[in-house]
């Protein structure tokens, strides 16, 4: 299955941890954000879904945002991670990888195991 193919559920499930993770590595505005994410196999994210989280993970204090002015352009909301949202950030991979492993014990190829 092509990831861009995947059910949404899937993605909306991944998305707050996926996005922690990019701006942990380098802050980024939202455009910016949602070509990291189309970039990592995400597929198209459209900007009625990321901009509600981006504001969700701000008002819960795992974001933190600046203006800064764009280089011939408007401003732009640039989002870096607060040591909350790295600790939020730890919290999501552990429970994901548990969450994961978990399911693949239900899911896996039983054939394998005859």
């Amino acid at each position: 299955m092509d990831s861009t193919q995947w059910p949404s559920e899937w993605a909306r499930a991944a998305l707050p941890g996926a996005v922690l993770a990019l701006v942990g590595d380098e802050d980024a505005y939202g455009y910016l954000i949602a070509q990291r994410l189309a970039a990592a196999g995400f597929g198209t994210i459209k900007g009625s879904t990321l901009y509600p989280l981006l504001a969700r993970l701000e008002h819960d204090g795992s974001l933190a945002s600046t203006w800064q002015d764009g280089a011939g352009g408007p401003g732009r909301k640039y989002y870096s991670i607060t040591e909350s949202g790295r600790r939020t950030l730890d919290e999501h991979r552990a429970a994901w990888a548990d969450f994961t492993a978990r399911t693949m014990t239900v899911l896996g190829d039983k054939k394998e195991s005859r």
